[in-house]
């Protein structure tokens, strides 16, 4: 498989994961903040706009970068040599930065009820919460393996579905995705996270991608079907 990087790669997934970060806030922010809705029917909204952008991104990005707008993805295809060293690096920082400007441009979109481009997030998520973080990222990174491993060509739309599905079926509303998560440390609406709960939510994504990879990796061990 290729791993030369190529720039054309980080430019999809700086520009997938800007668009991921602003579907992952844009829904709350315009349901509660200027529409004034309750919380609970924005977290509905924000799950079926999350399901249908993302779908959109995997198609759109898929064939350029592999479209992994998250580093734990990223992580688990460079333990599977899908992507060497550099390119996982590079693609991370890259998704990382992506997410940022995402938010920076959510912000200018609704600046008149945010009131800022950036700001430190304190809204508690704790206790409980962390364990929705491990579920929540489980099922997506070992989704995506065995999707792959099958050869799928339907990826976008199981995991669109998938994420979306699983965003009003966890308790912590799924973030699992690292970038998505600092991100969210950097807005006061909603739909943010204060730092010190999402670094745990960060450690807690981890855990959950490495437990999936393990459960993978159990799976197809010595069963005669890995790819030489």
């Amino acid at each position: 498989m290729r791993k030369q990087v190529q720039l054309r790669e980080l430019i999809a997934e700086l520009l997938g994961s800007m668009f991921l970060v602003m579907v992952a806030v844009s829904p709350v922010i315009l349901l509660v903040d200027v529409f004034n809705a309750p919380v609970g029917v924005a977290v509905l909204a924000n799950a079926v706009a999350v399901a249908f952008v993302l779908t959109a991104l995997l198609e759109i990005f898929g064939p350029i970068s592999g479209a992994h707008l998250n580093p734990v993805v990223t992580m688990v295809m460079l333990f599977e040599k899908k992507v060497g060293a550099l390119k996982a690096i590079l693609f991370m920082l890259f998704q990382f930065a992506g997410g940022i400007v995402g938010m920076v441009f959510t912000h200018l979109m609704f600046l008149g009820d945010v009131g800022s481009v950036l700001t430190i997030s304190d809204t508690v998520r704790n206790e409980h919460v962390f364990f929705g973080e491990i579920f929540g990222t489980f099922i997506l990174v070992l989704a995506i393996l065995l999707l792959v491993k099958a050869g799928s060509n339907k990826i976008s739309i199981m995991v669109g579905l998938l994420v979306g599905g699983q965003l009003l079926a966890t308790s912590s509303t799924m973030f699992a995705n690292p970038q998505v998560t600092v991100a969210r440390m950097l807005t006061s609406t909603a739909s943010g996270i204060r730092p010190i709960d999402g670094m745990i939510f960060i450690a807690m994504q981890i855990i959950g991608a490495l437990l999936a990879y393990a459960v993978y990796k159990l799976v197809f061990a010595k069963s005669g079907t890995e790819e030489k």
